[in-house]
């Protein structure tokens, strides 16, 4: 396994690096929840497209499979709490008995994908930043589609709660496979023990 970008300053002195991770999953889960209120809903879904699947991608990419999918933990555990974390104005249980609750649920997954594959080095390259990222979003959609045929229906979940985010999906996914790598050379730069 390969170091995420947060091992590049994390401490080595395990009580400051237990603080360092207890930090970054709080941290990562603010800035989750920062991202969800970006949102807006199409014409066509219950589902609102939002700034979540990057920042739970990146989540992963960042912080490793680990880290990452106690980050979505945490953030999924703000808002059943009743913090207002989530894209509409509900929080607590009731909002993942709504249309939304699958996606939320393959949040957890798909930051452990990502995080893995970034572990193994996936991040390094742009092509492979990419089928990471991929990997992680069909993670995250599949037990959202699942979720989402109760409310729509088996016919219409396809056009419903993923043919309208394909073209927003692909375009975070390119951004953040653009930028991984060239994160990475950069600090490859600076830091001379990464090579």
């Amino acid at each position: 396994m390969q170091i995420t970008y947060v091992d590049v300053i994390r401490p080595q002195e395990k009580a400051h690096a237990l603080a360092y991770d207890i930090g970054l999953i709080v941290l990562g889960s603010l800035l989750i929840a920062l991202s969800a209120k970006v949102s807006f809903y199409l014409p066509l879904s219950p589902v609102p497209v939002t700034g979540q699947t990057l920042a739970v991608l990146m989540a992963g990419a960042l912080m490793g499979r680990i880290r990452g999918a106690l980050c979505v933990a945490a953030y999924l555990g703000e808002g059943m709490a009743g913090l207002p974390v989530f894209a509409g104005p509900i929080a607590g249980p009731a909002y993942f008995l709504g249309p939304s609750g699958g996606y939320l649920v393959g949040f957890v997954a798909a930051a452990y994908i990502v995080g893995l594959l970034s572990e193994l080095g996936w991040d390094r390259r742009i092509l492979t930043s990419f089928a990471a990222f991929l990997l992680g979003n069909i993670a995250l959609y599949v037990p959202g589609l699942v979720w989402l045929a109760y409310f729509v229906g088996l016919d219409n979940v396809v056009m419903a709660g993923l043919v309208p985010f394909i073209p927003g999906d692909i375009l975070k996914i390119l951004l953040a496979a653009i930028h991984l790598p060239i994160g990475w050379r950069i600090l490859r730069h600076r830091h001379h023990s990464l090579r």
